[in-house]
């Protein structure tokens, strides 16, 4: 008889989700999806507030990126302002982000993965996690707490506090980085520039440990999309949108902005309340791309950064068709990690961020903006419309983890197929097939979204556990 393997929740992961695997009479796989179970409307609760009230709304979406929807939302409005930012505003910006980058890429490695990493897949559930790890390796464990420490505290620095910041505005910043925070931030550099290196050490030589994983983790080929800076260069503010084929052939080398709902699509599920991107000119589902730190190494040519350059250099060294693996997600954040520190060192330098013309004063000039940038798991997009009063009418957020929503959920059957057969299920089976989802890094609270109508299954249960009333749409 066919059964049903249901995995609920999906741990170490942001958010809420679950994985049924259904088997077949010869206990062989036959199906997997992942099924994201929360639904947060943020679009329909945005109408009707001030367009300027929107960044700092947009930065309570979520407690771990906040400063991705803060910034990208601040782009959006600044657009319908229809005004140049100061340079200096760009620059402390582009800080903010990548301080952001550094702590959730800190978090996703260090917090949620290294355990699969340093103590194995199959190890005792009870100690594959961050206190596990911290026994095991201490050294590790204090450099990724220090890494997000680093992160959070430049947040803080530039903007006042570490979660839900609201000092990017529509025009600018809300006020200059001090020479006191600027110096406290680069006299930290050294220090957490070392622990990026040491870690790259260190795991690159596990890659050997880990052939199967790299074969079955979502490993099948995919276009890439992310945003591209001038020469090729790793780039997380701005720049141009680039798609490239999983051969490496360029698909797209400039998606307009302003055109982006003519190139990606999104499609709705009966399986999960995460919409699932597409690329329009080849269609659903066959045109599935991913984004975030693997998509955005395999688009560029060098990082821009000499260290981070120096680790691309090697990490472009394996196959293309091996880098195809989303278990290479976890190899490409740390590489990025290192370059953010680099980077954020290379804009504190220059004496022009401690400029005080941080801000563009002016009105609504267009009647809609769309604003997009870089979060850690990949491209974000936020596009609002206002009225003749500056009320939002319309907003339409496409978030990073819903670009990867198609390859999570293959990912996933692949996984599943390769270690569950002949109804032989082992605990590092299962841990297996959801940490394919964590080399994703989901951040699902701020990426639930829908559109059309969705089927709906709410139950009332009782203090017994028993279902007492319920509604089906």
């Amino acid at each position: 008889m066919s059964q049903t393997i249901v995995i609920d929740p999906i741990t170490r992961i942001e958010g809420h989700a679950k994985i049924t695997i259904r088997l077949n009479d010869v206990g062989e796989v036959a199906e997997a999806h992942m099924h994201v179970t929360q639904f947060r409307g943020f679009e329909k609760l945005s109408e009707g507030r001030p367009f300027r009230e929107m960044p700092s709304l947009m930065a309570r979406i979520c407690g771990i990126c906040p400063v991705s929807h803060l910034i990208a939302s601040a782009k959006a409005c600044d657009a319908i302002l229809a005004v140049r930012i100061p340079e200096p505003a760009v620059k402390l910006r582009k800080v903010l982000n990548l301080a952001q980058i550094v702590q959730s890429h800190a978090l996703s490695f260090f917090y949620l993965s290294s355990p699969d990493l340093l103590l194995g897949m199959d190890a005792d559930p009870v100690k594959r996690n961050l206190f596990g790890v911290l026994e095991a390796d201490p050294e590790l464990a204090r450099g990724g707490v220090r890494l997000r420490q680093f992160g959070q505290q430049v947040i803080e620095l530039l903007s006042g506090k570490r979660i839900h910041p609201t000092w990017v505005i529509a025009g600018g910043v809300n006020h200059p980085i001090t020479p006191e925070a600027r110096d406290t931030i680069l006299a930290q550099i050294p220090e957490v520039k070392r622990i990026a290196q040491r870690s790259l050490e260190w795991f690159k030589p596990l890659l050997g440990n880990y052939r199967e994983e790299i074969q079955t983790f979502a490993n099948f080929p995919t276009m890439f999309m992310g945003l591209v800076g001038p020469d090729d260069t790793l780039e997380f503010y701005d720049g141009k949108l680039r798609l490239i084929g999983a051969e490496g052939q360029t698909v797209n080398d400039d998606i307009p902005v302003e055109r982006y709902g003519e190139y990606i699509g999104e499609s709705v599920e009966d399986w999960s309340y995460l919409k699932s991107p597409y690329y329009r000119p080849i269609g659903y589902p066959s045109g599935v791309y991913r984004v975030g730190p693997l998509a955005r190494l395999n688009i560029v040519a060098r990082c821009g950064t000499p260290l981070a350059d120096k680790e691309l250099a090697e990490y472009k060294q394996i196959d293309a068709s091996e880098r195809m693996s989303s278990f290479y997600f976890h190899y490409a954040r740390l590489i990025e990690l290192l370059h953010c520190i680099e980077k954020i060192e290379q804009i504190l330098d220059d004496p022009d961020c401690l400029s005080k013309h941080v801000f563009a004063s002016a009105s609504a000039n267009s009647s809609e903006g769309i604003g997009v940038s870089e979060a850690p798991r990949g491209t974000l997009l936020h596009h609002y419309r206002i009225d003749e009063n500056g009320l939002i009418v319309w907003a339409n957020l496409i978030i990073a983890t819903g670009h990867n929503n198609l390859a999570m959920d293959r990912g996933v059957f692949q996984v599943a197929q390769h270690f569950i057969k002949e109804n032989q299920i082992t605990e590092g089976a299962l841990n297996r097939v959801e940490a394919v989802i964590r080399t994703f890094d989901p951040c699902l609270s701020c990426s639930t979204h829908a559109v059309g109508q969705m089927p709906l299954h709410v139950q009332l249960i009782d203090s017994q556990g028993e279902v007492v009333d319920e509604i089906a749409r």
